[in-house]
């Protein structure tokens, strides 16, 4: 990330000295980046760029939803930090980004790279099919020699450019001894080409250069549509190192708090991280007290009570007080960098599944060259003319070329997608669908995923008007989870604040001010003289009499009880698996009839019982939203998140839930077994179309041509299938 340049030695207004002892000009613009996970329409863009924009010292600011991501261009003094603030105040969740580790990830090639070679392929195959018109209607001898050449001077600089996936991915397999379904493809365009150069060089009838370029046009089809089935590709690794904070507040030995970054810090630094900051390093606290944010570790999001003495992790936020901490692991071996790791490790384990179009290439590869060898070596004994030997081997390998095998997938996994898609869910990952079919077990985080993650007060209309108004007045002015809901509860009711003085924020306790003569407080239970409940709950002391609880529980999303219902009577074995208090855990699970639920897990215990369940031999589908589900969305079998959840959570999974509605994921899994039966039928009607079309070019009764349009056909036919799913 650009970031102000502070000069201790200028040689003029707006330089700085460099290392080597030149003078530089001093950097006059910062260009920031913030993650929001919390917008979800056109109106929050607009909001929040406005919001940004009308900041002194932003020059611009534009908001990426697809991303949900802004990016922000200021004045070199204008910090991350201090645009946080102003978006909180909005009411969006933010978090720096670093750009630095995002960079690897801006920009995708491959999909502009295979569009411009299916173009290529499509445009060159076009004019050959146009010059092999002429030749079909009776042109001869020079002329159709002509045409010939310049056919083959059209189609090879075309398929060197058009087939370089294959070619790649062809050399690759061969170099380490393996086949693949690119082998016999490349086998087959290049044995077209050689049949036709050769038919051109001796004067022949036929030559089937337009054979060749439909052929790649057919396959390059088929990459692209597969390509458009998922989103860009990023890895949820860079995105948790994107998430680290950059720079920290280091206390020199006179106390001065110095701003560095954060690679500098080492064991037993001592630093300062303000209210609204979030912990660089994990840590002891050795002054101060107030409450973090754990929801990008942990998930839950009521404030945790911190005092010297406490272990704060890397990540967690800073919310009322100001923290003096002790560094106890830094850089690699911060717990945020750990779960980075975590997830790396649980995403190339993942990657190392064989898709039904790779299984099934391993059989076929080996069958159509040994095929086509023995029709070559059959041909060429009965006729010895290599001619007619070269034509049916050549035949034989396009006419069994792949290209119906290639679609088979693709095509389904676009028509199913579709479908999804119009149900509220973004397909990302090729192998999604396929391995959503196989899930026997579902996992559920809880806040974010099934609740809604916004604390409600459940009694609040059990009070009397006074304590009503009481507690308002004391809960204004905090940005307590709590506080905050008892604020929205009664601005529902209409409720008008008390009139008190003195009104403080004590920094990990609650608020307490003077009412009628009398000092009040609202927070914790033993900081009012209160005895704790099993609920979450804030205590009102009224300065006379007992205190008063407020009981809090968190609501359910839409179609959550829905979706748990579907998956229990599809025969699913549904988890809960949470960071939160096991009283919560236990009453949502007891609603949701769940039966097996664990509570107060870390981001480990997720990952592991995932893992433990996988070995075990089940299927599981993880469903979370927060950094502290992000290695079980990795490791489990399949992934699906929010699309609230925050963008690491995001990039680990492989389908996307774009609404707040939860039942599309019981009928996802449905869709899937589908789109996995029309892909299996695409196999057998490829294989059939092979048991039918394979005599005949083996017998000599198929040129590469006919070979060419049957290919075709069985190609349209497999896509025709997968639109059924429509």
């Amino acid at each position: 990330m650009s970031t102000a340049v502070r000069p201790q030695l200028a040689a003029c207004p707006g330089c700085v000295a460099a290392p080597n002892g030149t003078v530089e000009q001093a950097p006059t613009e910062a260009r920031l980046a913030l993650s929001l996970p919390s917008i979800h329409c056109q109106a929050c863009i607009s909001t929040v760029e406005r919001g940004l924009n009308a900041v002194p010292g932003v020059r611009s600011a534009r908001v990426n939803l697809t991303l949900k991501r802004a990016l922000i261009e200021a004045d070199p003094e204008v910090r991350a930090l201090d645009l946080v603030p102003v978006l909180e105040r909005l009411g969006f969740e933010a978090h720096e980004l670093d750009l630095a580790a995002l960079s690897a990830t801006q920009t995708d090639q491959a999909g502009r790279d295979l569009l411009m070679r299916l173009a290529v392929a499509f445009f060159a195959s076009m004019n050959v099919m146009l010059l092999s018109i002429s030749v079909w209607s009776g042109a001869s001898d020079a002329t159709r020699d002509m045409f010939h050449w310049i056919s083959a001077a059209i189609t090879f600089p075309a398929i060197l450019f058009a087939g370089q996936p294959f070619f790649r991915n062809a050399w690759q397999a061969l170099r380490v001894g393996r086949l693949n379904m690119d082998v016999p493809i490349v086998l087959a365009i290049v044995l077209a080409l050689l049949t036709s150069l050769w038919e051109t060089s001796l004067s022949g009838e036929h030559a089937y250069f337009d054979a060749a370029l439909t052929l790649t046009f057919f396959l390059l089809a088929g990459r692209y549509l597969d390509h458009r089935t998922r989103a860009v590709a990023r890895s949820a690794a860079e995105e948790l190192a994107a998430l680290e904070v950059p720079r920290a507040l280091r206390l020199e030995s006179a106390g001065q708090p110095v701003e560095v970054a954060v690679a500098d810090l080492v064991i037993d630094d001592h630093i300062l991280v303000r209210p609204g900051g979030r912990m660089p390093v994990d840590g002891v606290v050795l002054e101060g007290q107030s409450e973090l944010d754990r929801s990008l570790l942990t998930g839950e999001t009521l404030p945790v009570f911190a005092e010297v003495g406490s272990s704060v992790s890397a990540g967690e936020v800073n919310l009322t007080g100001p923290l003096v901490i002790r560094a106890t692991a830094v850089g690699n071996e911060s717990s945020l960098h750990q779960l980075a790791d975590l997830v790396a490790i649980a995403e190339s384990g993942r990657s190392r599944y064989t898709s039904l179009a790779d299984r099934a290439a391993k059989l076929y590869a080996p069958g159509v060259h040994i095929l086509s060898g023995l029709a070559f070596l059959g041909w060429y004994l009965f006729t010895f003319d290599m001619r007619v030997a070269l034509n049916i081997a050549a035949a034989v390998l396009i006419i069994t070329c792949p290209c119906a095998l290639g679609l088979a997938v693709p095509a389904v996994t676009t028509a199913a997608s579709g479908r999804l898609f119009k149900k509220g869910m973004l397909i990302k990952h090729a192998t999604a669908l396929e391995r959503l079919a196989e899930v026997d077990t579902v996992v559920f985080d809880k806040t974010g995923t099934l609740t809604n993650g916004q604390p409600r007060c459940d009694d609040f209309d059990q009070l009397s008007l006074s304590d009503q108004r009481l507690a308002y007045a004391l809960a204004q002015g905090s940005d307590h989870p709590l506080s905050v809901a008892i604020c929205r509860a009664a601005a529902q009711a209409g409720i008008k604040a008390a009139f008190v003085t003195a009104h403080e924020e004590v920094p990990g306790y609650g608020s307490e001010a003077l009412y009628a003569g009398q000092r009040v407080r609202l927070g914790r239970a033993a900081w009012v003289g209160a005895e704790p409940g099993e609920k979450t709950a804030a205590y009102l002391d009224r300065g006379a009499g007992a205190p008063q609880a407020l009981t809090f529980s968190d609501s359910l999303r839409p179609g959550a009880a829905d979706a748990v219902r579907a998956l229990l009577n599809a025969g699913k074995d549904v988890w809960l698996i949470s960071g939160d208090a096991e009283g919560a855990v236990c009453d949502l699970a007891t609603r949701l009839g769940i039966k097996s639920w664990i509570a107060a897990a870390l981001p480990q215990d997720k990952c592991d019982q995932v893992s433990l369940l996988s070995q075990q031999g089940h299927r599981v589908l993880m469903v979370g939203d927060g950094l502290n589900d992000t290695a079980a969305l990795a490791a489990a079998h399949v992934s699906i998140s929010p699309a609230s959840a925050l963008d690491a959570a995001r990039v680990a999974s492989d389908i996307v839930l774009l609404g707040q509605d939860l039942s599309p994921i019981a009928e996802a899994c449905t869709v899937a077994q589908k789109a996995t039966r029309r892909i299996r039928e695409n196999f057998r009607i490829a294989t059939l179309y092979n048991v039918i079309a394979v005599p005949l070019a083996v017998a000599g009764l198929a040129t590469p041509l006919v070979a060419a349009l049957a290919m075709s056909t069985s190609s349209i036919t497999v896509s025709l299938n997968a639109l059924r799913l429509r």
